[in-house]
């Protein structure tokens, strides 16, 4: 998808821009390409769609990204150089792949190393978190491979591990900071663009381009992505049924399934990717001259961002219900709520037998050891699991409130120090947390 169009605005802009080159518009094509899935999740987080598009919506972006960034770098290579020798591209192309992958997954495995033999606790789990993706994207691009797939790679492989090497402490922690962490980027980088748009703006009319006939650009191109996408999303769909059509027949492509591609179209929101390529455009080539279109090229990435982001954004909702494509959702959920009912019973017991043996041979008559084992007991033999129903829920919530009362009438009291009292608070909240998947 990513290729085809990149290949499709590069096409339509050499035709629609005067002046606009292929390699020209193989950068917009590059930049504009991945869709962005932040956008997308927060939206689809309010409404109800298959459960199979939603895992579509939310993985696309570990490899469209990569795909489109290598795209992005291999066009700004032929406008400095002026000339593109596909043989060369191609291996460059394969080293850049492999090698990435490569690099990202060794320096996943040092990283894995050093958080298992090193004595860090919670806050040094999380620096290590966030100077991780740096090492991996460094190291990858000093021997001219790709950092984006470094980075990709070493990431899923580490999360497939990450059980292994973190502390509970930690990956809670972690996620919280990198949640935040996360909201800082993308809010600096609509806040740079934000800012430039003004010097961009006067550069565009500098070239004796009118506002109109950029914005017109803009919408164009915004138009060529979302045709684009959901061609794509068809094609997709077709090649599922020839050559997967075990998987056609099980997801039993009914009427309302030929609905989907354009659901997937639609989800093209772009955003913090395609705004942070569109930043990176040198601002001279090589030769010293300064790189061509650049500010046409900003100029139409914000376009088709805010584009995306309104007209998309904002009647996704009711394309999902026209469509009702949230039919079977309530199957879905169910299924998942009875698989979830199995594997708490199937827990509970597994822990039991394993205290059984464990208390039996090395810890026997142990009152501490037997009381654990007796709590246990009672789990495993506890059918009912609908027990924190809304009036249970109610009553547990205000007791979490009187707890967090009293904590805060102890810490007036000088015996007891700040950080007990709010250690003690944390608790109460991650029980609260805790109550709240049950």
């Amino acid at each position: 998808m990513v290729f085809f169009t990149a290949l499709l605005v590069a096409l339509v802009s050499n035709q629609l821009i005067p002046g606009f080159s292929i390699a020209l518009g193989f950068v917009l094509g590059g930049i504009v390409s991945p869709p962005d899935a932040v956008s997308t999740g927060a939206i689809t987080k309010f409404v109800k769609i298959p459960r199979s598009t939603t895992a579509i919506l939310e993985g696309e972006s570990l490899l469209n990204d990569a795909s489109s960034l290598i795209i992005f770098r291999f066009a700004l290579v032929a406008v400095g150089t002026g000339q593109f020798i596909w043989q060369e591209a191609g291996l460059q192309f394969l080293w850049m792949l492999l090698g990435g992958v490569a690099v990202g997954i060794f320096v996943g495995y040092i990283f894995i190393l050093i958080h298992r033999h090193l004595s860090t606790d919670t806050p040094s789990d999380i620096a290590l978190t966030l100077i991780e993706p740096f090492f991996m994207y460094w190291i990858a691009e000093q021997i001219h491979c790709s950092g984006v797939l470094a980075v990709v790679s070493g990431g899923l492989f580490m999360s497939s591990r990450r059980l292994t090497y973190l502390s509970g402490s930690s990956r809670i922690a972690s996620t919280n900071v990198w949640e935040s962490f996360v909201f800082l980027l993308n809010g600096i980088v609509f806040l740079i663009i934000g800012l430039d748009l003004p010097e961009i703006v006067l550069g565009i009319r500098s070239k004796g381009i009118s506002l109109n006939t950029a914005v017109l650009y803009g919408v164009v191109i915004t138009g060529v992505l979302i045709l684009a996408r959901i061609i794509s999303a068809y094609a997709a769909m077709l090649a599922t049924i020839i050559f997967r059509p075990q998987v056609a027949h099980q997801n039993q492509f009914s009427r309302r399934r030929w609905y989907i591609p354009i659901l997937l179209g639609w989800t093209g929101m772009r955003g913090v990717v395609s705004l942070a390529a569109a930043l990176a455009i040198p601002l001279t080539l090589p030769s010293g001259e300064a790189f061509p279109y650049r500010n046409m090229i900003l100029f139409i990435t914000f376009i088709v961002i805010l584009l995306t982001l309104l007209i998309q954004g904002l009647t996704l909702p009711y394309l999902i219900g026209k469509f009702k494509l949230a039919q079977g959702q309530e199957d879905e959920e169910a299924k998942d709520e009875e698989a979830r009912k199995i594997m708490k019973a199937a827990l509970k017991n597994h822990v039991y037998e394993f205290l059984k043996v464990r208390v039996a041979s090395t810890a026997e008559g142990h009152f501490g050891a037997e009381r654990i084992l007796k709590h246990w007991e009672e789990q495993a033999n506890l059918q009912d699991s609908n027990w924190l129903d809304d009036t249970s829920r109610g009553l547990l919530k205000e007791i979490f409130q009187v707890q967090r009362e009293f904590l805060a009438e102890l810490n007036k009291d000088s015996y007891y120090s700040e950080e007990l009292i709010r250690q003690q608070m944390y608790q109460v909240d991650l029980e609260e947390e805790r109550m709240t998947v049950v």
